[in-house]
């Protein structure tokens, strides 16, 4: 059977998973973000495996007095992950900040230590109540293909509320991650914005559990803001782009998982099935390389430009000083074409304007090595080789104030005047 990618909201069976995980991820892409600014992306692992012992207790207790009612055990699952989480928190902090523990140590014990207490109650669960500890596993490993309607209700609202709070306190939220300091000159609560974005992230790992698992949650915190990170230095823009990784992700990892086995099924064979969760960080890790790629590419071209440039500036500047110089047929063509050499390849007006600032640039910089930075004179000429081809016109402006205009480089030559 083919399926469309409507199916996939319109269809009962595929409606509540599919939305589900991609509220789920667009929540946590959010708050992945924040963590990732602050380098404390080691903390979503943490929290995630320290939430597993609050799900095992809280079935345990909610399962024991409401056996049958599944709204309020799931319920009780969540609100005691989210307890055991900022138990979690608490314990980070205290170690951080009484007992001097190094960050990276109090969250390794802290999580191995909270998962080894889970894993400690769920083996007592597995031969005592099979079912119970059945349900258990769907927390560790994620089994987002039995969310519901009612699943979907709390991530639409925990989304509304991240993203109500962005809008509203987007400024503040700016400030306490980029520059603690202002922030508590200008009054603002610090402390109130950490605690708060410590709150949701720890909501956001035990409401998405129950769809990616313990194990892969804080991948899927960090994934999304990974790849949007390589196309934006603005906190808007990668909160935006963050978030529609994220959706993405929860969509194309639930369509994935459901036509990939659909394609690849022999018949007279039994279709075998893949999970959504690891699909869903899958398809995020995906997008990740494809954006380190570009990121790379970019950054290729980028130098390939620049040495270009170089190159280009250099003809130019040894035909400044009539110096021979032995240029390509791509080199001589684009300086021609540039209308910086005539057709005897001597320097045109526009060329020799050109010509001049670089060696200006490349003298004034020789001047500051010297008289500001205490270099000696033979030991300029190479740093300002690599200088002069960077050196922006605000830049100009400010060393020739510095240097008092100076019509002499340390070589005893003249620096040329001013033209662009």
């Amino acid at each position: 059977m083919t399926y469309s990618i409507f199916d996939f909201f319109t269809d009962p069976v595929f409606r509540a998973p599919t939305v589900g995980s991609m509220l789920m991820c667009l929540a946590s892409s959010l708050i992945g973000v924040l963590v990732i600014i602050r380098k404390r992306s080691l903390l979503g692992e943490a929290l995630s495996h320290a939430s597993y012992p609050g799900v095992v207790i809280g079935l345990i207790l909610i399962s024991f007095y409401f056996p049958m009612q599944e709204e309020i055990i799931g319920i009780g699952i969540l609100a005691g992950a989210f307890c055991t989480s900022l138990l979690a928190l608490f314990v980070i902090h205290k170690m951080e900040r009484k007992f001097r523990v190094k960050s990276d140590a109090a969250l390794c014990f802290v999580l191995s230590v909270f998962f080894g207490v889970g894993i400690l109650i769920a083996s007592r669960v597995q031969t005592t109540h099979a079912m119970w500890y059945k349900q258990i596993q769907l927390f560790l490993y994620g089994q987002s293909a039995t969310l519901m309607d009612i699943h979907v209700l709390t991530y639409g609202i925990l989304c509304c509320l991240i993203i109500a709070l962005f809008f509203l306190l987007y400024r503040s939220i700016e400030a306490v991650h980029f520059d603690v300091d202002f922030s508590k000159s200008i009054g603002i609560r610090v402390n109130f914005f950490e605690n708060m974005i410590y709150c949701l992230l720890a909501l956001a790992i035990c409401i998405g559990i129950r769809s990616v698992g313990v194990v892969l949650m804080s991948g899927m915190l960090i994934a999304p803001g990974i790849c949007a990170r390589q196309f934006t230095h603005r906190l808007s823009v990668l909160l935006v782009l963050s978030g529609f990784i994220g959706l993405i992700s929860g969509f194309f990892g639930n369509y994935f998982s459901v036509i990939i086995p659909e394609m690849m099924q022999v018949e007279g064979q039994k279709n075998f099935s893949l999970p959504t969760g690891p699909m869903i960080l899958l398809f995020a890790a995906f997008l990740c390389a494809i954006s380190f790629a570009i990121g790379l590419g970019t950054r290729y071209v980028r130098i390939v430009e620049h040495k270009w440039q170089c190159r280009l500036e250099n003809a130019l500047k040894s035909m400044w000083k009539n110096e021979s110089i032995e240029a390509s047929c791509a080199l001589r063509f684009w300086l021609k074409w540039q209308g910086w050499v005539d057709e005897k390849y001597h320097l045109t007006p526009e060329g020799f304007i050109y010509a001049s600032r670089i060696v200006r640039l490349h003298r004034l910089w020789e001047v500051y090595l010297v008289d500001y930075l205490g270099q000696k004179v033979e030991k300029v000429h190479r740093n300002a080789e690599e200088m002069e081809h960077i050196i922006t016109p605000e830049l100009e402006k400010e060393l020739t104030l510095l240097l008092n205009n100076p019509r002499l480089d340390p070589h005893k030559q003249p620096i040329p005047e001013e033209t662009l």
